[in-house]
């Protein structure tokens, strides 16, 4: 599946995306395959809400080889 990375999580992971092997994983897969790749991103989990195919993923949605999944930080505007 490939995985976007977008404002500071970009500059954390060194990358605007990557790649990732894993299939048919919940949230919590999928955070253990990320943390496992990029340890830094582990004090952002709390407040990262994660997107599927460009809608916000629920807690039990799957994620699936073909996904585009996008990490969405917290956003403040002014």
């Amino acid at each position: 599946m490939r995985v976007l990375f977008f404002a500071h999580l970009k500059d954390l992971t060194g990358c605007g995306e990557t790649e990732l092997d894993c299939a048919g994983v919940d949230a919590d897969g999928l955070w253990a395959a990320l943390l496992e790749r990029f340890p830094q991103l582990a004090p952002y989990r709390p407040t990262v809400r994660l997107a599927r195919n460009a809608q916000y993923a629920a807690p039990g949605t799957r994620f699936e080889p073909g996904d585009e999944v996008a990490l969405i930080p917290p956003v403040s505007g002014g």
